[in-house]
């Protein structure tokens, strides 16, 4: 199960916005790895028009982090990675909204 780190999300109340070297180095990686990564589609700016502005939120060190192990451990390239992150969240997703069904309908 995937699970999301909270305490580096949100700020008081605010969702924590990392710029370009920030995610860099809060992901382990070097810059032009990110902008591989945005061309790829794992990750998205959520503002800024130039990488100097790019402001990320903070999942996508999780994101990055998952790739970058698919990509390890069992050699899939940025494309596979991305796509299979992709995949896995939208599981998770779905396996959140099949437990908030079963709950409001008084299932196990």
């Amino acid at each position: 199960m995937i699970r999301r780190r909270r305490s580096m999300e949100i700020i008081a109340g605010e969702p924590l916005l990392l710029s370009l070297k920030e995610l860099a180095i809060q992901a382990g990686i070097e810059g032009e790895q990110v902008l591989a990564m945005v061309d790829e589609g794992l990750i998205e700016p959520v503002s800024g028009t130039s990488p100097q502005a790019w402001r990320f939120h903070a999942d996508c060190v999780r994101r990055i982090t998952m790739a970058l192990r698919l990509q390890r451990d069992l050699q899939v390239n940025l494309a596979g990675a991305a796509l299979a992150v992709q995949l896995l969240d939208e599981i998770h997703y779905l396996q959140y909204r099949v437990e908030t069904l079963e709950r409001l309908l008084g299932g196990d």
